[in-house]
């Protein structure tokens, strides 16, 4: 058990008494929607674990250490802002799968950028975007935010490792 894994049980063990203490089957309630949220989200969670598991396998360290490695440079950069623009799912999918190729090779910054580009700049987040915020606001938003990914992976570089 890690620290984030001690710290989440000690909350949850904290609600689940206050809960109970409340008496009124609020700890009931809770636990019910605890288990629906873990059938639903269980079987991508499966999925996304196995495709980790086949990314530290498959992917070339040699590979990945040239296209993403810490010596790649602003290509690398660019790449990796590419890759995280165009990842499919969620921070369950996402971090385990940019660990494996971190562990693999790629460098600090080049994985600072593919996350922060995930965040910022996922392509499936414009489907959601366009109908809501419009497309001023998509495209402002969008050219903005293609610079801050790089920038941040450029920074990662420059102080924790080399660019």
């Amino acid at each position: 058990m890690n620290t984030a894994t001690a710290i989440l049980a000690t909350w949850a063990g904290g609600l689940l008494i206050y809960a109970w203490r409340r008496g009124d089957g609020s700890h009931r309630r809770g636990t019910q929607q605890a288990w629906q949220t873990v059938r639903r989200t269980l079987p991508l969670l499966i999925v996304a674990f196995i495709i980790v598991g086949y990314v530290n396998v498959l992917s070339p360290q040699s590979l990945v250490q040239t296209w993403l490695g810490p010596n790649s440079g602003w290509r690398g950069l660019l790449l990796a802002e590419g890759v995280g623009m165009f990842m499919p799912g969620g921070p369950y999918v996402i971090f385990p799968l940019i660990s494996a190729l971190y562990r693999n090779g790629a460098g600090l910054g080049s994985s600072v950028t593919m996350i922060t580009s995930w965040a910022m700049l996922a392509v499936i987040s414009v489907t959601f975007e366009l109908p809501f915020m419009g497309w001023r606001f998509a495209a402002v938003r969008w050219g903005l935010g293609l610079v801050f990914p790089v920038l941040a992976g450029a920074i990662a570089q420059v102080f924790f490792g080399n660019l």
